[in-house]
Order: C-alpha cells, then structure tokens, then sequence
C-alpha cells in the first residue's frame, strides 16, 4: 500500500492514534502566545486562571464554597482543552498523512550530468535548481524537475496514492516530475527546478500539517465579531458587580466568570479555527492540495466555472462514429480506404477509424510490408495525412485540404460532400474527408464524446447559482452543438490564452469570482487570474506554481468536487456560528435567576427549567458550556451536509436547523445536567 493510501487509512475521526496525539497537542495550544490567537478561548483561559488563583487563596484561607468553586475552575479548563482539541484533531489528521509523506522523502543518490556528460554521483540533498541528472528505471527521481531528454513510466503513488503509473516525457505539458516518485521503465534526463527544502514534497508537507495555513479574510471578520461580542459581555459583566451590590446580591469572581463564559461565543470560538483546518484536510481527502484557505473559501463562493472541453466535459479524444460516402460511392469503399490511411496512425483518432472500419465491416488492418507502402504523416502544414500503395494514393483530412489536394488533381469536392460537411458540423463533429486517386470518396465522423453524468453535474452546479462557461479551441458551430449536449450555460470558441484571460477579467469585473482549471504553461497567466485556479499534478511547473490548487489525481472534472467542499466550509462555519449564538439564550434563563432571584423573587418567573438550586444552575450551564464543544468536533471536522439548494432555501433551512435547534438543545441539555448533578449531590 502508498503511503499516501496509508495515510488515508489512517486519518479516521475517531483514529486512536490521532486522538492521542491531538490530548497532547491540546495542552501544548494552553500556551498564551498560542491561545491569544483566539480571543475568545483566551478569555476564557485568563478566567481560569483566575478562579484556580482564587481557588487556592481560599483554601488557604479556608473562604469561599470549595466544591462549587473547584467544579467551575475545573470545567472552565476542560472548557479550554476542549476547544484546543478540536484545533488539534483537525491538526491531527493532517499530520498523520505529513508523517506519511515523509517516508517518501528520504535521501537519494542522484546521477548528476555535467556539462561534459561525466555522471557524478552525489546525495540529492546537494542537488540545486538547473543541476540535471539521469533516472534509470527503478531509481527515484531526486528532485522535482522538468523532463528535458526521454520518456519514461513513472509511479506517483507515493504523492498521489494511485497504484496506476503515469507516463512523463520532454516537451509537451507532461514534462513535470515530482522528487520522491520512482521511474519503472527506461530513463529520462531531467532538470531540478527546486533547491532543497523548496520541493513540491516540502510544500505538500507544509500544507497538510496546516503549517502554513493562514486565515481567510471571512475567518478574520468573524474573529472580529467574536472579539467584539467577547468586550461587550466583558464590559456588561464587570459593570454587573456595582449593581449587584447596590441591591443586595453580591455575586462572586466564579460566578460572574461563568457568567461571563457563558454568554460569549465560545462554542464558534473554540471551533473556528477546526473547521478552517478541516475544510483543507477535506480537499487533502480528494487529493487536492490548497496553497491557503483563502482558495477553498473563494471556491465556495465561485459564481463562474471555466472548464476545457477536451478531457473535462468530453472523454480526451474523439472517435470515429460513421461513414459517410460520397454519391456513386459504397460505404465499405470507403471504410476500407479510410483504414488503410489510418494504419500507420497512432493517434486515438486514426486507430478509432481502423476499429470502426473492422467492427462495421470486418475489414481487418494488412500486412503493407510486402507491398512497399509509403505513409503519408500528418502536417500541420497540409493538415491531411495517408498512404501510397498498390496504385492506389489516399488522403485523409481537413475539408479544405482535401478540396486543394483536388484541384491540384483538376477535381473538386462534390456539393453533397459539402452539404454531409456542414451537417457532421452542426451536429457538434469533427469531419474529416478521405480521397483516393483525386477522387472524394466521403466523411469520417469523428466526434467527441460527452461524458456520462455530466449534464446531471452542470444542473447541480446551476441549482448552486454557479454559470458554468466551456472553453474550447473548436469552431463556434461544432463548440454550440456540445455546449447543448453537455448543458453548459455558454461557451467559447475558438479560444486562444489571452481570450480565456480576457473572459475571466470580464466576470471578475462584473463582481464574480471565477475558477478554472488548467495544466498547460498557456494555462499559467488564467490561472494566476482566477480566484480559484486548479492545476493538475501532471502538468507544467508553470501552471503549479500559477494556480492555487494542485489535483494529485490530474482529474478536471473535480473542480466540481472543489466547489462542494468550499461550499461545506462555508455552510459548517455559518451553521456553527447560528448554533453558538442560539444557545446562549437558555444560558441567561439558566444563570440570571440563579444570580438574582434571592434580591429580586420575581425572577424566579424566568427559572422555565425549573432548576434545582442558583449553584446547580450556573455549574450545569458551565458544564453544558464545555461539553458542546466536544459534542460538535464531529460536524465541525465532516462539515455540514450539502446539497444543491438557493441561497434563500440554504439559509432558511440552516435558520430552522441551527437557530431552531441552538435554542431548543441547550433547554434540554441544562436541564439534564441538573438533574444528574442533583441526583449525585454535587451542588
């Protein structure tokens, strides 16, 4: 098994492993430096570490209700850990699949190449960027680096979890390897483009511990509101001391503490920063590495998805579907013309014509050898290719080079070939004549095959209020014919870089944000543009170091995927924060009777759960406080279920939900813990 699979395995919630770990890291994050990132959570730490000095003064000085006193001091720390915990779990996984990872950075020897071709062996740790070395089959590549000689299998699975090896070369956008990957057959020459400790592997590393995870603007504002929430109830409890006293009902440092604990957001507070983290470790899940939240937060908010048509919205290549022959002309003529100039083709086009030709006809591919044909290559100059054999001279290709290759044989393409043309165009297909002998014998229908699913996917992303664009270098007549297959919302055609980096600036100038997926150095500058831009693992570096994201998996479909989970974030955290602020509510008919009923009976009207005394009140809001916490790290690392749904009905259905159910359960959960801390006379 990978270590990327193992890490995989491993990375269970409720993983024994990570638990462990996670206990430890809780009180490593007690540190104040650590905590007063979290406003919150750091006020309540200062309050427990006032109550615990308090504690101990009055134990010295035998003062106070020692009991009560220490149960509070005691939750208000489990209160904290609490929170720490969920931070560490969220932490926790990623960690383990960084552990992982690091088994696949070891050190190697690499067979540096010197400018005079001598091989030197050296540890690939002295490796720097533009050295070149040479990887034989069944060596490690030492470094990332681009293939500038060779091509070679190459087994990722180390980064990317998947058995399947993949095939890198010089040129082309399959040039990039990844140090740590292992090369299973013939050798490649390649060049370093990272110095030690700068490697995608050092990267992924980072990433995945959330060394480097930085907050979102969106986090920050909520931090904000929080800090500010936290002043207020600060400012309101302190102020609260002078009134109690003044009618009759002082009230002591830990029950104004747990007051104050109490009303501020701790729930959201101790959970912010789990969900961040979770929302990344949920892309790592997918295979998706996120250079910072800021990129899974903006997909979650994507109104525009660009995506290629070739190898996103269709299979990768096209296929020859029919035979079209020209008048005066059999179908097994041409099928069997269309064969023999395709032999030689290596391409997924040409070797579809040869199985349509076999399948429909029964024509199966000759030995030439003995006849002494000449293949014709494809040229990008002539756009047509085919064979000379037996007499006989065959050309496939474009409509227009096949109509000049016939005037140059004083004949011309009949207007039914023409008109079968244009049909195979509207239809969304590649058309593709073939002559024999200046002579029109007929189309091959290529066409792209859309697939499966996908219309279903658009829809979803369009009950999203996502507007979903296909680009395609296709001509605008065979680009509309699959944009309606497909059930994209608008295409475009013809498209070169600049007009997909001129689409994307016009919808970030209409106020949307735009992702897009792309693995190309002609991708690069659309990619650095986006809000949300996905390289593929198999690409160019340029195009890695353009995007945001990187798919391991090099799937383009999963933008989609990326989508839903940038949304899961966003939901998970609004949910939460709808949750934290709901349920203070049965905390103020918990505490503000048990504070004043004494001085003021008439607030016993507000004791609706008929609690069973003023100090199992305030200790079984602290207790409850804490344990909600913990109750919610589950929903806070899975994330909130998400289904394609409006705005409107999303945030009603998370008001009914979360509002509705951060009112009712605290009513519920309070009045339980009463009852159990009763029942144990612990107040």
């Amino acid at each position: 098994m990978s270590t990327a699979r193992q890490a995989k395995g491993r990375s269970s919630l409720f993983d024994k492993k990570i638990m462990r770990r996670a206990s430890i890291d809780a009180l490593a994050k007690l540190s104040p430096k650590t905590m007063m990132k979290n406003p919150v959570m750091f006020v309540v730490e200062v309050g427990s570490v006032l109550t615990t000095a308090l504690l101990i003064a009055n134990t010295i000085t035998h003062h106070g209700h020692f009991r009560f006193d220490l149960q509070i001091t005691l939750w208000l720390w489990f209160t904290v850990l609490f929170a720490n915990f969920a931070e560490a779990m969220a932490e926790g996984r990623g960690k383990a699949q960084a552990d992982a990872l690091r088994l696949a950075k070891s050190e190697t020897i690499a067979y540096k190449v010197s400018k005079s071709g001598a091989i030197e062996e050296i540890p690939s740790s002295q490796l720097r960027a533009n050295d070149v070395v040479r990887v034989l089959a069944g060596q490690m590549i030492p470094g990332d680096g681009e293939v500038i000689e060779g091509v070679a299998s190459v087994d990722e699975s180390a980064i990317t979890g998947e058995s399947a090896p993949v095939i890198r070369e010089a040129g082309g956008d399959r040039s990039a390897v990844t140090g740590g990957t292992r090369v299973l057959s013939d050798q490649i020459t390649v060049r370093i483009t990272s110095n030690p400790g700068e490697t995608f592997l050092d990267r992924m590393i980072a990433l995945v511990e959330g060394a480097e995870r930085q907050k979102t603007p969106n986090e920050i504002a909520l931090n904000i509101l929080l800090a500010g929430l936290t002043i207020i109830f600060l400012l309101a409890v302190v102020t609260l001391q002078p009134f109690a006293v003044y009618s009759g009902a002082p009230q002591t440092v830990f029950v104004l503490i747990s007051l104050l604990v109490c009303l501020i957001p701790t729930t959201i507070g101790g959970l912010l920063s789990a969900i961040g983290i979770a929302g990344m470790d949920r892309l790592v899940q997918h295979n998706v590495l996120a250079t910072s939240g800021r990129a899974v937060e903006a997909a979650g908010d994507v109104n525009t998805l660009l995506l290629d048509k070739t190898g996103t919205i269709t299979i990768g290549n096209r296929e020859a579907s029919e035979f079209v022959p020209a008048p005066g002309i059999t179908d097994v003529v041409l099928a069997d013309a269309a064969q023999l100039s395709s032999l030689a083709d290596e391409t997924p086009e040409g070797r579809s014509i040869v199985v349509l030709a076999k399948q429909q006809y029964n024509l199966r591919g000759r030995e030439l050898a003995h006849l002494n044909a000449e293949f014709i290559p494809f040229s990008a100059l002539t756009r047509m290719s085919g064979i000379e054999v037996d007499g006989r001279s065959i050309r496939k290709g474009s409509v227009d080079a096949i109509a000049a290759y016939l005037v140059e044989h004083n004949s011309q393409l009949p207007g039914q070939v023409r008109d079968v043309v244009e049909v195979i165009s509207r239809a969304g297909g590649t058309p593709l004549v073939v002559a024999e002998n200046g002579r029109a014998l007929g189309v091959i229908h290529l066409k792209d095959i859309v697939k499966g699913g996908m219309k279903e996917r658009f829809d979803q992303l369009r009950a999203m209020g996502i507007r979903t664009i296909m680009i395609t270098g296709d001509n605008p007549l065979t680009a509309a014919a699959i944009a309606r297959e497909a059930g994209v919302d608008d295409f475009l055609a013809e498209a070169k870089p600049k007009d997909k980096m001129d689409l994307i600036k016009r919808e970030q100038a209409d106020g949307k944000l735009v992702a897009m997926t792309g693995d190309g150095t002609n991708d690069a500058p659309a990619l650095a543009q986006a809000d949300v831009g996905v390289a593929m693992n198999s690409g160019t570096q340029a195009a890695k170091e353009a995007g945001n994201m990187v798919d391991l998996d090099s799937n383009p479909t999963k933008l989609i995927e990326i989508v839903a989970i940038g949304k899961q974030l966003l939901m998970t955290r609004g949910a939460l924060t709808t949750f934290s602020i709901s349920n203070d509510i049965a905390k103020y008919f918990a505490i503000i009777p048990a504070m004043f009923a004494g001085a003021f009976p008439v607030l016993n009207a507000l004791n609706i759960m008929h609690l069973h005394n003023p100090e199992s009140a305030i200790l079984s809001a602290v207790i409850f406080n804490a344990l909600i916490i913990v109750a919610l790290i589950p929903l806070a690392l899975r994330g909130v279920s998400y289904r394609p749904m409006s705005a409107a009905a999303l945030l009603q259905r998370n008001l009914i939900v979360y509002g509705a159910g951060g009112i009712i359960a605290p009513f519920i959960g309070i009045k339980l813990i009463d009852m159990l801390i009763t029942a144990l006379h612990l107040a």
